[in-house]
């Protein structure tokens, strides 16, 4: 493939779209290693630089030019890059847009004149951070299994860039299939993790196991809140599969937006609540949230009053 002339990367998700622009830096060194980069950033373009910086060198070379932020861009900017676009450009302009409609005119025209699109989209369901995760190991050629997937978004977190990082080490440390075992060793002893573990026990009614974990998790330092917040997701994730029939998990994933993994964890935790109790279990944590967010004297008893709350519920089954 020739390379273009011109690429526009459109899109919020920065690791991706970032990504997407060293492809395309490194597609040009590739072509010519003496290729000369230049970055420009949109909210402080002034009138005329793009020209300047695209025109011809006495000294011949390639010229790749990154303007960053078109949608944060200046009226000056937008025009210079229309301009520059119908009148043709030898090297190479990289164009970056995160959404909206700021500089959409230039958008327009850089489609009209046929560049080279990329995509970098939002990824916020779980479903899509679960494909993420899998897409990161499938392209550095290692399988991982929707339970190791899982036991990463549980430990690591939901920062593409903390997970991407988490992905190349498991990489580069392990072979062979990843699995949660492996995870585990790697990532198990996060307090983040020990909040998933603690709403494990908790919606499965062991209260003795509930509470060691939380105590342990908050010895380490781990925050009330986001304790509050896994039982809230984990509970509000039981409800809306409970109530949403006996699909496969593969359809009812795509449809509530959360990954395969996800449904079968939560239609396993269903078994042994009723809609009443489960209801009674959500009302206390959203108390709960309230009390550890400000609004009680004390966080830490909020969540363990919270967790035998929940416990209670499973148990009167």
């Amino acid at each position: 493939m020739s390379l273009p002339h011109l690429v526009l990367i459109t899109g919020p998700e920065q690791v991706l779209a970032e990504r997407a622009l060293a492809e395309a830096v490194a597609a040009a060194k590739q072509e010519d290693a003496q290729a000369e980069v230049i970055r420009l950033d949109g909210r402080t373009y002034e009138a005329g630089s793009l020209i300047i910086h695209t025109s011809p060198s006495l000294f011949g070379g390639t010229k790749v030019v990154v303007v960053r932020g078109l949608d944060e861009g200046t009226d000056e900017l937008i025009e210079d890059i229309v301009k520059l676009v119908q009148q043709g450009i030898d090297g190479m302009l990289i164009v970056l847009h995160k959404g909206g409609q700021r500089g959409k005119r230039a958008l327009d025209v850089l489609k009209k004149a046929q560049a080279r699109v990329v995509q970098a989209p939002a990824i916020k369901s779980e479903r899509d951070k679960s494909a993420f995760v899998t897409h990161e190991f499938r392209s550095r050629g290692r399988k991982a299994t929707p339970d190791a997937v899982r036991a990463l978004l549980e430990a690591v977190g939901k920062d593409l860039r903390e997970l991407a990082r988490a992905c190349e080490q498991l990489v580069d440390d392990t072979e062979g299939l990843i699995d949660e075992a492996l995870v585990g060793r790697y990532h198990g002893g996060k307090v983040e993790a020990t909040g998933f573990r603690v709403a494990d026990a908790a919606i499965a009614g062991d209260t003795a196991e509930a509470l060691r974990l939380l105590r342990h998790a908050l010895a380490s330092g781990l925050d009330p809140v986001p304790v509050v917040a896994v039982l809230a997701s984990q509970l509000r994730q039981i409800a809306r599969v409970a109530s949403a029939g006996r699909s496969r998990s593969v359809d009812l994933a795509k449809d509530l937006g959360m990954a395969p993994w996800q449904v079968d964890r939560a239609r396993a935790a269903s078994r042994g609540w009723d809609g009443e109790r489960l209801g009674r279990a959500i009302q206390a944590v959203a108390a709960a949230d309230f009390d550890v967010k400000g609004g009680g004297r004390d966080p830490v008893y909020a969540v363990e009053r919270v967790v035998l709350e929940i416990t209670r519920q499973r148990q009167a089954g």
